[in-house]
């Protein structure tokens, strides 16, 4: 059973005591535990054999021996009684925006609705109007939420979202009188697919703040218009932004709960309880005395902890680490000084290399790899044998000429179905840079893929597997690979994984990037950058890093240019006498 399967099981139960009203905090555990059971890096069933269930955050001995239960019979006793009691079909109204569960309980119990399609035809047939808590804009804003998720409009990729929500904030600041603003929720957050754009504000004329808030040229839609709290849907994709005007003195307290996550926020919580404190978006209070709130490190500091990075407040073990002293020094953003993975028109890039190294130096970058598809991918314009001279050459005369900026000759060997390179070994030698890559056979089996990719980690001229599970966020899913095994044979040869920083890929994600991290390997991150604009995307690969808990020295782009060319090299040396 994958820890996946268990965490939608937990989900399920969770989803389905809600409808039934049951207990918030028992609710919240099959939540907590679903969530974390899922960033696992390693197999429930590993962590049962060894006794190990328990040292999951937010699984005691109950929910342990659930786990159990669940890994040897494929299912829950509770799971099956709750489905026996309420129709499954019903999850299916949690799905819509805007109808929560108590209302979901009284659709069902009352009128014995049990599907989308029946409460959709209840709407138009005025039936929920009649019920009490209901009403015509009930069922108005029921039916206006069952049309988005006709639409599909789930989760977008947070490269796509974020330019839109710096633009409504430079917006702001240029035409209303802010006076403190930040991007708040799973943006600040930076996780890797946004629902909405959430913001905060403090200012002396909340009114004109809001009045140009709703009026912005790429608002589609206001949903509700306030002093303190407007919604907007936005012309791209109907994506939702809330805009908050909070007091000043309570500004850190509202950053903090507002960017999330709830679980990391219900931790926050239950610590000050312990302290005879309640914190919450207005404030930290003993009593009905508000003592702080103003800046957010006053939340941390009042239940005795430092301030945790956002990129870290998921509930999965920064409570912990905080307590310990052990909170990792995340790599900062300006610590990344090279793009390791950048086409140009040797390839199938649209920029020469001068173009490349103007804009790395535009960016603030010292280094970039210019690492163009290999001979097989003709789709791709790769790169003949016969032209490899040239563009070393070219790249070779370029870095005598400029005084900052250097290039590495590198390429993105395929790795081909055999899992063999697409360059022989006395080619690949010639490369400062070599990362090789899966871009063909998806369909294959997870065996078959795992050991393409480790047949190229050892090759000794290899110094990174690139976008190593394949995935294209919203577009596909990750080819079948055993990740736990490519990180173990990645630390035993001492090849990098990359985190490719393109915004539909964020590959390795966040949770990999940890398992890489604790297995000791180091991470390389690329943009993939087609054309010099997507080198911008760098910063998210950072941000992958950072919600890994990825320090400066588990990140190969700190390194300078000479350093790292010493490190490749070195590597290149190690795997050489590994092979003798």
């Amino acid at each position: 059973m994958k820890n996946k399967e268990v965490a939608e099981i937990f989900r399920k139960v969770a989803a389905l005591l809600e409808i039934k009203g049951d207990n918030p905090y028992r609710i919240r555990a099959y939540q907590r535990a679903a969530q974390n059971i899922e960033a696992l890096t390693v197999e429930l069933e590993e962590l049962a054999a060894q006794g190990k269930l328990e040292r999951i955050p937010g699984i005691g001995k109950d929910l342990a021996q659930k786990i159990k239960e669940i890994l040897e019979t494929g299912t829950l006793e509770k799971y099956e009684e709750l489905k026996r009691e309420i129709p499954p079909e019903l999850l299916k109204f949690l799905e819509i925006p805007g109808f929560g569960p108590k209302k979901a309980k009284v659709v069902y119990e009352t009128l014995g609705i049990k599907t989308i399609e029946e409460l959709e035809k209840a709407c138009k047939e005025h039936r929920l109007s009649q019920l009490p808590g209901f009403g015509p804009k009930t069922e108005e804003n029921i039916l206006k939420g069952i049309r988005l998720l006709k639409q599909k409009k789930g989760r977008l990729p947070l490269g796509l979202v974020l330019p839109w929500a710096e633009e409504i904030v430079s917006l702001l600041k240029k035409r209303s009188p802010v006076d403190r603003i930040d991007i708040a929720g799973s943006i600040r957050r930076r996780r890797e697919t946004v629902k909405d754009i959430d913001i905060l504000v403090t200012s002396k004329d909340p009114l004109k703040v809001m009045e140009v808030f709703v009026s912005l040229p790429m608002v589609e839609e206001v949903l509700l218009k306030g002093e303190t709290k407007s919604s907007v849907r936005l012309r791209y994709e109907g994506i939702q932004v809330d805009l908050r005007v909070v007091d000043p003195v309570c500004y850190g307290a509202a950053l903090a709960y507002f960017t999330g996550s709830k679980a990391h926020n219900i931790r926050i919580r239950e610590l000050g309880v312990q302290r005879g404190l309640k914190i919450n978006e207005y404030g930290i209070f003993r009593g009905q005395e508000r003592i702080g709130g103003q800046e957010e490190e006053e939340v941390f500091e009042a239940v005795g902890l430092p301030w945790i990075p956002p990129e870290l407040r998921e509930d999965r073990g920064e409570i912990e680490a905080a307590q310990a002293g052990r909170l990792p020094r995340l790599v900062e953003y300006d610590e990344v000084i090279g793009d390791a993975h950048v086409h140009s028109k040797w390839s199938d890039g649209s920029s020469s290399i001068e173009e490349i190294a103007a804009f790395a130096r535009k960016l603030g970058l010292k280094w970039v790899g210019i690492c163009d598809h290999s001979q097989g991918l003709k789709v791709a314009g790769g790169l003949p044998i016969e032209k490899i001279g040239e563009k070393k050459e070219a790249i070779r005369n370029f870095n005598k000429r400029s005084k900052d900026v250097k290039l590495l000759c590198g390429t993105e060997v395929d790795i081909l179905a055999d899992g063999s390179l697409d360059y022989p070994d006395e080619v690949l030698k010639e490369f400062d840079l070599v990362i090789a890559s899966i871009h063909s056979g998806f369909k294959q089996d997870e065996q078959t893929l795992t050991e393409r990719i480790v047949s190229a980690m050892k090759n000794p001229f290899v110094h990174c597997i690139g976008h190593p599970t394949g995935r294209l966020l919203g577009e596909r899913e990750p080819y079948p690979v055993n990740i736990e095994r490519l990180i173990k044979v990645a630390a035993e040869t001492k090849t990098a994984l990359e985190i490719n920083a393109y915004y539909k890929r964020l590959d390795l994600n966040d949770i990999h990037s940890r398992a890489a991290k604790e297995a000791g390997v180091k991470l390389l991150i690329g943009t993939d950058a087609h054309i010099v604009d997507q080198m911008s995307y760098l910063h998210l690969g950072v941000a992958v890093a950072r919600r890994g808990w990825c320090e400066r020295d588990d990140i190969l782009n700190t390194l300078d240019y000479k350093e790292f060319l010493n490190h490749l090299r070195e590597i290149t040396a190690w795997k050489l006498k590994a092979r003798s």
